[in-house]
């Protein structure tokens, strides 16, 4: 198989922990008979120091042209004084809104408790929650938007608005994800205070008879938040709205170690969109510290969702495990190696 892919390094530690996973890419290939070509555009701050804008016609056209999309990192202090609707961080959801990109899948396993976690072992040991974050609606994309007025009187103002369609589609990808797990799905919402909140329990709820091999419960934000850290080992899937699951999801990954750690993989309506749920990290670029893990994990989501290739998507994964539980680890989860040294281990577990 041709595995084709656009490549979108981006900004700060992207093209460090991107490089990475190509390398990763490669090697499986080179094992299971495939061919890799990666389509590299620029995007985000790069984009914008290149050319003036953060998503290029030319980026757009080959992101939906392309069966997958392998992104980095977006953001750069550099930035950060553009307006707002023209900051690198705008592309991304662009770029998502052009995919139809509305399921976002977030994987959060911990393998090994380290040394520097602030959980005791016995507490998260065998922690494995698969977020399902609706991703193209919510308070991120509704309208009417923006900051209006003078001095005092000036208004910030965000929607929050789903239709019902939005969310069952993405409550369907969180049933037939939790059937194929261990059939526990909570969907996470405000419905005491909040009318969207309210529909999206409706709706949840109301698929709950299509799925009777699930057991559906309901919590609101706040106690999920304090019960994914008090009690992590209890969940399996969880569905929740676009700027509940932003929030959520970067929480779990202090359960992991590190963001670091964790992909993610945004489904939709076009090509999938895989990438590290990591930021830029800014203060490290250029010092071979950052850890590729999450990168390669992404590319190995892209294997599977994407191309279809669940053994090599295994394959990529058993070898990131391999390299969790052996002495070798980047520096945010305590260790010493580099970026390429940590590949390396990856690579040398591949075979």
């Amino acid at each position: 198989m041709e595995i084709r892919f656009v490549c979108l390094p981006g900004d700060g530690i992207g093209p460090e922990v991107i490089a990475e996973a190509e390398r990763v890419l490669e090697r499986v290939a080179d094992r299971f008979g495939h061919l890799v070509r990666a389509d590299r555009r620029p995007f985000a701050g790069t984009a914008w120091d290149r050319c003036g804008e953060a998503f290029p016609a030319a980026t757009r056209e080959a992101c939906l042209a392309a069966p997958a999309i392998l992104l980095g990192a977006v953001g750069d202090p550099r930035h950060d004084l553009l307006p707002p609707e023209t900051r690198p961080e705008r592309a991304l959801l662009e770029l998502r809104r052009a995919l139809g990109a509305w399921a976002n899948l977030r994987p959060v396993r911990v393998r090994r408790v380290l040394p520097h976690s602030p959980f005791r072992p016995e507490a998260i040991a065998g922690t494995d929650v698969l977020i399902v974050r609706e991703l193209t609606g919510g308070l991120y994309y509704g309208v009417p938007r923006g900051v209006s007025g003078e001095g005092a009187d000036r208004v910030g103002v965000n929607t929050l608005r789903y239709e019902a369609r939005e969310i069952e589609r993405i409550a369907r990808v969180a049933f037939e994800a939790a059937g194929r797990r261990r059939r526990r799905l909570l969907s996470v919402d405000k419905a005491n205070v909040l009318e969207s909140s309210a529909l999206w329990r409706e709706v949840v709820s109301g698929l709950a008879s299509e799925y009777p091999e699930v057991e559906l419960d309901h919590m609101y934000v706040d106690r999920a938040a304090m019960e994914l850290i008090r009690n992590p080992r209890a969940f399996d899937v969880i569905v929740t709205g676009n700027l509940f699951g932003d929030i959520l999801s970067d929480e779990a990954a202090v359960l992991a170690g590190s963001l670091g750690l964790l992909p993610s993989a945004s489904l939709g309506d076009r090509g999938g969109l895989y990438e590290p749920v990591h930021g830029s990290a800014p203060d490290i670029v250029g010092a071979g510290v950052a850890n590729p893990l999450a990168a390669i994990s992404s590319a190995a989501m892209m294997l599977e969702h994407s191309f279809g290739l669940a053994r090599e998507a295994a394959a990529v994964q058993a070898a990131v495990d391999r390299c969790l539980d052996g002495d070798v680890l980047p520096a945010d989860l305590g260790g010493r190696a580099g970026t390429r040294e940590i590949t390396d281990v990856v690579l040398d577990a591949l075979g």
